[in-house]
């Protein structure tokens, strides 16, 4: 059977679709593994009692269930959830915002398929436009969503040594320069994977950036403020008139639910409802229709502070003490984790390719993800593509200190193995 040129693009070769894989194959019975590489959240058991209420609630009244359950919700999204989430954030942080400004899709991942294709690529007046990502390493979701190729600029950041264990990368803006072929500025915040947490200051000189050059700041709040809130280091919430912020329910603790959030201006939200419209007629409506109540009452933000962020900090605290514990003498270090649930290990004197450490550590069970998936859109192999690694924290500390120390069993294997040759 022959495909067009358009089904390239999902050949189960590329990263995301090959690692989808892998972890979907690690969970199946009868096989021992240490699932440190995807992006599922953690079952905190508060938490899910919250959408076990609202689920409850939802299954005894019948008006809502059929509503969720049988009618399809308007291409936008669930209204009364759009005008419930306009209004907290606009009481709670003054974002001025009205059912105008969010529409609703099936998972942030299909959001940045829409605003990807939607800014850059080929346009009818014959040009061509790039996302311009200012700081690499940044999310491996992102890489393959361009329907043309080669739709991403990427900047090397600068790398400040903090000690012995934890190094930090810094935006190097003295590098940035916005030709007329950007059309938009994109960064993760938290940054996935290196955990990173790009400072206010920092944020408000990419929004001005963006603004001298009329084109739109996307900031990927995958696990960010004000919900889920995974972020460990003192900064606030960001959103202006010339700002899209692409939110979901997923890091909440709700992924089987596709829920994506988009906020950002009308213009854009008319034609994100447009492609929903086209591509699947409306969003799914169970994660709102378990979510509605707890933003009606905010206690969606109040949930992440007390019960979320405490949870995933404890868990990063206790992978930190496994790198001090198991990769000591490795020449390890580890990118400051200020929010997220990954640590970014960047092992110095590895002498084979993260890929080839990656399908080493597979082999014994343990999976993460190599480092080579997040370094795209530059002109030039950067070292850390090649030497690091994220690993997900969030899973039970047996898991998590029993696959530290099978890292390290293999990474001490092959740096001595190298030494030895």
């Amino acid at each position: 059977m022959k495909f067009s040129k358009f089904a390239d693009k999902f050949e189960t070769h590329s990263g995301i679709s090959q690692l989808m894989h892998d972890l979907t194959d690690a969970v199946q019975p009868k096989r021992t593994r240490y699932m440190l590489g995807g992006g599922s959240p953690a079952h905190i058991p508060q938490v899910q009692q919250f959408f076990r209420n609202s689920m409850q609630k939802l299954l005894t009244d019948k008006r809502q269930f059929d509503q969720a359950v049988g009618n399809y919700d308007p291409p936008q999204g669930n209204s009364v959830f759009i005008e419930a989430l306009a209004r907290l954030l606009t009481q709670k942080f003054g974002w001025n915002l009205n059912r105008g400004n969010i529409a609703l899709t099936h998972g942030s991942q299909q959001a940045f398929f829409s605003l990807f294709n939607l800014l850059a690529g080929d346009f009818s007046d014959g040009s061509r436009k790039k996302i311009l990502l200012p700081m690499a390493p940044e999310y491996i979701g992102y890489r393959d969503v361009g329907l043309g190729k080669d739709i991403f600029e990427s900047v090397i950041p600068s790398v400040e040594i903090i000690d012995e264990l934890f190094f930090k990368y810094h935006i190097n803006f003295d590098k940035i320069t916005i030709h007329d072929d950007i059309g938009a500025i994109c960064v993760s915040r938290p940054t996935n994977p290196s955990g990173n947490v790009l400072t206010d200051a920092e944020i408000t000189k990419l929004a001005q950036l963006a603004r001298e050059k009329k084109i739109p700041l996307i900031i990927d709040n995958a696990y960010g403020k004000p919900f889920p809130d995974i972020i460990y280091t003192d900064v606030k919430p960001y959103w202006d008139e010339n700002c899209i912020i692409c939110m979901s329910l997923s890091k909440l603790g709700m992924p089987g639910t596709r829920t994506g959030i988009v906020i950002g201006p009308e213009e854009v939200i008319q034609r994100i409802t447009h492609i929903n419209a086209v591509i699947s007629l409306s969003p799914g409506g169970m994660g709102t229709a378990i979510a509605t109540d707890l933003v009606q009452t905010g206690q969606i933000l109040s949930i992440s502070e007390t019960f979320i962020q405490p949870f995933y900090r404890e868990k990063m605290e206790f992978a930190v003490s496994m790198v001090r514990k198991y990769f000591t003498g490795l020449n390890a270090a580890v990118h400051v984790p200020e929010g997220a649930f990954f640590l970014w290990v960047w092992f110095k004197d590895l002498p084979i390719s993260s890929h080839q450490l990656y399908q080493r550590l597979k082999e014994r069970g343990v999976i993460i993800v190599p480092g080579n998936y997040f370094f795209f859109g530059l002109d030039r192999t950067h070292p850390h593509q090649n030497q690091c690694l994220r690993i997900n924290h969030a899973q039970e500390r047996n898991v998590v200190e029993t696959a530290f120390q099978i890292i390290a069993d293999e990474v001490g294997k092959v740096i001595g193995s190298s030494l030895q040759s």
